[in-house]
């Protein structure tokens, strides 16, 4: 399975338009992307619901992940890592903020 880890950098995390910039930019992956948290179940990272009401506050350590089963062999894992990082980029970078 695909997994990236990742420090949330936004001032106020994953809340609101944080979290509406980083749903969004799941969405476009086309790809089922979970994200989760130390002690805490995964949660769909394409719904913008799920992600503000786990609470990712500024400096979370997430994790990310994408289901193997829902690949398409080596092409499909190669886009997931890709994207992955991609992501990992956007909260690391404020970019969500």
């Amino acid at each position: 399975m695909p997994v990236q880890k990742a420090v949330v950098a936004a001032p106020v995390g994953l809340h609101a338009r944080s979290a509406a910039i980083f749903v969004r930019a799941v969405t476009d992956t086309g790809l089922p992307v979970s994200i989760s948290k130390a002690g805490a179940d995964k949660v769909d990272a394409r719904s913008l619901l799920q992600v503000m009401a786990a609470d990712f506050p500024q400096g979370c350590h997430v994790e990310l992940a994408v289901n193997e089963a829902a690949l398409d062999g080596a092409l499909g894992r190669q886009k997931a890592e890709e994207a992955l990082r991609d992501l990992r980029g956007l909260l690391e970078s404020q970019g969500a903020a």
